[in-house]
């Protein structure tokens, strides 16, 4: 279907949408007992409801693409931005966390409603302890619908709960009288997914999150690395220090392999912040095959365009992330490897031949893939 049918077929169905609420509004207030009178008139000819069965048209009924998704329009979004919007249903969520070769996993994921407008998913990656990671898992999403009953702007709501998140962790290690534990930290890549179409994505850290449209992967975060010109010039103006071990790969005053993380308070003064990079982006449902959270478990050994290949092969969601996570163990991983995918309108639209894959694989000497 080319794009001009499609942008005709949504203008209609939103057109017909619009003249079926008002004329519905005019009837309730010329006969309140008009629904009670008898069957309610089919109204036909919508291109949401085509066989006036009354029953929701489904994504995959406007015939945009073959392996059909059986999940129904949000009708209210779909008006307000003239497209089609399908649900997408937390039942089909995929998520997995294998523990590699480490003794304790410390890695977190999350996917749930805050608000019925309102998406979240997550991941965290600890270090120094699961202390981190577990706390942020417990509470971030709470902070969030906390600042969202106050800001509309969901990548200000992300930046805020993140730095008060990072103040509460700081006044819970505090009192755990271990100070130790002082030196946990965790990444974090929270996504919020709003009327199914606006997606903002915050992250710190070196965990990852992509979104697959038209098969490529698009990038929606950038880790925080002292590799990075701009975070190895802010550590240093901050009173940090940037330090290559025997491998070539650079650490915050020689202790921490990124420059932004939620706890690390003993790197504080150096400048790790837990203050996050955000990203906006609006969905094409036609286009948009899925969303990915992964952990540096997996973003260690494998690339982004080869993840978004790997998970456009498989059948349904948590078949993918199940596959991801032992794919990156059978690649040569030893960390913790965690996805989590999120799939949108165009799943199983877009499925390249084959996947190419190796297990020669050549590392920069950082040990991180692209």
């Amino acid at each position: 279907m080319s794009a001009v049918a499609v942008i005709t077929l949504v203008r209609s169905g939103a057109f017909h949408l619009r003249t079926r609420v008002l004329l519905t509004s005019q009837a309730l207030q010329k006969n309140p007992r008009f629904f009670h009178c008898g069957p309610t008139p089919r109204l036909s000819g919508s291109r949401f409801d085509p066989d006036g069965s009354g029953q929701p048209t489904t994504w995959d009924a406007f015939g945009i693409w073959d392996d059909r998704i059986d999940e129904p329009i949000l009708l209210p979004p779909s008006i307000k931005y003239g497209t089609p919007i399908p649900k997408v249903s937390l039942a089909r969520v995929g998520g997995a966390s294998l523990l590699g070769r480490r003794k304790e996993n410390e890695d977190r994921l999350r996917a749930s409603q805050i608000t019925d407008a309102v998406l979240y998913f997550a991941v965290f990656d600890g270090h120094g302890g699961p202390q981190a990671a577990d706390f942020c898992h417990k509470h971030m999403e709470t902070y969030i619908k906390d600042l969202m009953a106050k800001e509309e702007d969901l990548e200000l709501v992300l930046s805020k709960a993140f730095l008060e998140i990072d103040k509460a962790l700081a006044r819970h290690l505090h009192f755990s009288c271990n100070a130790s534990q002082q030196s946990a930290g965790s990444t974090a890549t929270v996504a919020l997914l709003r009327d199914g179409i606006e997606l903002v994505v915050g992250s710190v850290g070196d965990s990852r999150a992509l979104l697959c449209r038209k098969g490529k992967v698009v990038k929606l975060t950038v880790d925080h690395t002292p590799e990075r010109k701009d975070e190895r010039e802010r550590i240093k103006s901050s009173g940090g220090y940037v330090a290559w071990n025997s491998l070539g790969q650079p650490h915050v005053n020689g202790r921490l392999a990124m420059t932004r993380s939620i706890g690390d308070f003993d790197l504080k003064s150096a400048g790790v912040t837990a203050e996050p990079e955000t990203k906006r982006i609006t969905l094409h449902h036609a286009h948009d095959a899925f969303l990915a959270l992964t952990t540096d478990g997996i973003n260690f050994i494998m690339n982004s365009q080869e993840i978004c290949d790997v998970i456009s092969q498989c059948h349904d969601p948590k078949e993918a992330a199940q596959r991801i996570s032992e794919q990156a163990l059978q690649y040569g991983s030893e960390d913790n490897s965690t996805v989590l995918v999120v799939p949108f309108g165009a799943w199983g639209k877009h499925k390249s031949p084959h996947v190419s894959s190796t297990f020669s694989r050549s590392f920069t000497s950082t040990g991180r893939w692209a």
